[in-house]
């Protein structure tokens, strides 16, 4: 493993910044470092000569006023640091986060399709606030080592040559060890964010299918289940947990070792004479501290593998520039100006079937009709259309030149995705919406429902035809606020009666009337009748497009 991700610098302006900060701290500190042993020194040789001569020279209190100094300025530089780093994992954090949300957005639905929604909201939620202990301690220690131990090694070859040349061929030991530990933390920490991955999974498969194994009796089952990933999960911790353990005393042991190889021969040099008590205390001091950034940046990396995982599997995200040229364009790039609705041979290839090929041209005050049975591909066809299904031919939306898709369509899907706030709050997807154009939305939309309303996640709360309603309420808040020139609405009347029904069949034709272009997914013969132009979709993928009953 890389101890450094190079797209991680790549993508995060922060990080860049971070990493020359902290180069900056570490390079203070080094200072400090080697001003502390050289007061210590100092003190110390200054008081020996004053406990012989019976008088303390003034040189002696100056080398405390440094030595205080010193140590003043590594403690500023160590909080420094500290600082900068909780600044930095939360200021790239939300980077990540946010960037990797305009991707999931620019690919669309399909390209979440093919991803865990468990693991993915794992990685994103508390995988990445493991980038905590990451710039928290992983990366200033590794700039502090990278600065400090060859400015030590450096330092304590000055004051004695000896010492110098011990710790400069003991010194690749220790990344000996850190690289054999790395690679077996490598493969747990994997085996470990896999199974986080996996318990996340499991969690919400329960959850989501809580009623369907209540009715069958099968609930209790799932207890079981999860617990024993659970213990999988807890297992796979203790083993990471034993496995730093280990190799912070193989560390701790070289090191010492190392150290204690400089001490004994400081010591018989002392002895004999042929080393002098200033440069023997100013390189003791330093000996631990050239071991101590390499060591320490060995037992923080698994301290940080968690956040190195997932900012990971987050850069893999955003590394991939694979947009596949077949699959769906991207939302931010821009289309020719258009006023209809223009479709050439658009083809939907699905697993069990393939749409189309069909034209269609609907123009201004166009009402079509996507028909046919549950299942059919209408959903595929308007995905297709919205640009987030990859398909085969070309589909011109009608708007402005310079604009995006998105910007172009209102739409609503036949499951209502409603979040926790209000009803408002959820017809205008935002915490201040407009009071008279929510309710406006809500009472075209045939719901009766007081806009301050509160709703649970999910819609919990709501009935289904409820639910059905305010995702067709927040349709027309956006058409009309937008002023949107195609609106789509997969199948708004589903869950419908027949009064409410007959209220949303208005809408739609008020819509078109008003020179939008409304294409709606339905197999409900009110819906069928305000056709102006109908689609035919049959469960063989073949596709038929007609004049509607009104035209």
């Amino acid at each position: 493993m890389k101890p450094l991700d190079p797209r991680l610098l790549r993508l995060s302006r922060t990080a860049r910044g971070f990493i020359v900060a902290a180069a900056g701290t570490g390079l203070l500190r080094t200072i400090a470092t080697i001003g502390i042993a050289w007061g210590i020194a100092a003190a110390v040789t200054l008081g020996v000569d004053a406990v012989g001569d019976g008088s303390v020279p003034v040189a002696f209190g100056q080398s405390l006023a440094f030595l205080g100094g010193a140590f003043a300025l590594r403690a500023v530089a160590a909080w420094a640091t500290d600082d900068l780093a909780a600044r930095a994992a939360a200021t790239v954090k939300s980077e990540l986060r946010t960037a990797v949300l305009a991707r999931a957005a620019e690919r669309g639905p399909s390209w979440l399709a093919g991803r865990s929604s468990a693991g993915f909201a794992t990685t994103l939620g508390p995988g990445l606030d493991a980038l905590d202990a990451y710039f928290g301690r992983y990366l200033p220690q590794l700039a502090l080592t990278a600065i400090a131990t060859p400015a030590l090694l450096v330092a304590i070859a000055l004051g004695d040559l000896t010492s110098g040349l011990i710790i400069l061929f003991a010194l690749p030991v220790i990344p000996v060890f850190m690289i054999l530990i790395g690679l077996a933390t490598q493969a747990l920490q994997r085996k470990q964010a896999d199974a986080l991955a996996k318990l996340g999974g499991a969690f919400l498969e329960a959850v989501e299918g809580l009623a369907t194994l209540k009715v069958f009796g099968r609930a209790r089952r799932q207890v079981g289940r999860i617990g024993t990933v659970t213990d999988e999960y807890r297992r796979g911790t203790l083993g990471v947990l034993r496995l730093s353990f280990v190799s912070g005393f193989a560390l701790e042991l070289a090191a010492s070792l190392s150290v204690a190889l400089v001490a004994v021969s400081i010591g018989i040099r002392l002895v004999d004479g042929s080393l002098g008590l200033g440069a023997a205390m100013f390189v003791l001091v330093l000996a631990p501290e050239a071991f101590a950034p390499i060591r320490q940046v060995g037992a923080d990396f698994h301290a940080a593998q968690d956040g190195v995982e997932a900012s990971g599997a987050v850069l893999d995200v955003l590394s991939d520039a694979d947009t596949d040229a077949a699959g769906p364009a991207s939302a931010a790039a821009t289309v020719p100006a258009a006023t209809a609705l223009t479709v050439r041979g658009l083809t939907v290839r699905r697993p069990d079937v393939v749409i189309g090929p069909f034209d269609l041209h609907a123009g201004p005050g166009t009402v079509v009709v996507l028909a046919g049975p549950s299942g059919s591909g209408k959903s595929s066809i308007i995905a297709a259309v919205r640009g987030v299904l990859a398909s085969e031919g070309d589909v011109l939306l009608p708007g402005a030149a310079g604009t995006t898709p998105a910007e172009r369509i209102a739409w609503a899907d036949q499951r209502p995705r409603l979040v926790r706030g209000t009803v408002a709050e959820n017809v205008a997807l935002s915490p201040t919406p407009d009071d008279a154009d929510v309710r406006t939305a809500l009472r075209d939309a045939g719901l009766p429902l007081e806009p301050d309303l509160e709703v649970g996640a999910g819609g919990s709360g709501l009935s289904g035809g409820q639910a059905q309603r305010v995702a067709v309420a927040r349709a027309l808040y956006r058409a009309r606020r937008a002023q949107t020139p195609l609106v789509l609405l997969d199948e708004p009347t589903s869950a419908l009666d027949a009064e409410a029904e007959a209220r949303v069949v208005a809408t739609i034709r008020g819509l078109a009337d008003d020179g939008a272009v409304v294409v709606v997914a339905s197999h409900r013969p009110a819906v069928v009748a305000a056709a102006d132009v109908r689609v035919d979709v049959a469960p063989d993928g073949s596709v038929t497009v007609r004049p509607g009953v009104r035209a």
